[in-house]
């Protein structure tokens, strides 16, 4: 999988994506504190945001509280595969949490709707107490029916999931911030 520097946030921030994500920026709107990357020959995808600091007793509670945010009330099923703590190599000394987890659509209202079988996500939470802020990285990879070569055990990874894997370690070995004043005002 090739990568490419992308400079998000007007390049106050820089990280590898790979070269097959497109700024979605480009084709419709997209609020000013996230930045949205599709894959232009899929449905995999990367979302960055820049949320206010959640006060929490500990990290982990900032996480399930972002997670639940995400998850509550969409209706999917969700499956926690793992939780822990991760690093970025260019953003040391603050806490960086990661969840990867599936979520399951209910059967779709209208028969001849496209509807993912899964979306397994990779969820990496950086924590910036100092300025007030969390950075939530998403890292999505839809599974649609015929699309994806099912794996010969249950249990094993999918390629997409595999690929969404590569993706996230070279956001932990890449994301930097380069410009803190992103986060005054």
């Amino acid at each position: 999988m090739a990568f490419k520097q992308t400079a998000l946030f007007g390049g106050a921030i820089t990280v590898d994506l790979p070269t097959v994500f497109g700024d979605t920026s480009q084709i419709r709107q997209v609020p000013d504190h996230q930045e949205v990357f599709l894959d232009i020959n899929g449905y995999s995808g990367a979302i960055i945001e820049i949320l206010e600091y959640v006060d929490k007793p500990t990290d982990e509670e900032a996480l399930q509280y972002h997670f639940a945010d995400l998850v509550d009330g969409t209706g999917d099923a969700t499956n926690l595969l793992g939780q822990g703590r991760a690093t970025m190599v260019k953003v040391p000394n603050h806490p960086v949490l990661s969840l990867h987890f599936i979520q399951t659509p209910p059967a779709p209202d209208r028969p001849n709707r496209k509807t993912a079988d899964f979306v397994a996500i990779h969820l990496i939470l950086l924590r910036l107490k100092d300025q007030g802020t969390d950075i939530m990285i998403t890292i999505n990879s839809p599974h649609y029916p015929g699309e994806y070569e099912k794996p010969a055990q249950e249990g094993e990874l999918t390629q997409l999931m595999t690929d969404a894997e590569v993706v996230k370690e070279r956001i932990l070995q890449t994301f930097e911030i380069s410009d803190w004043g992103l986060f005054q005002g």
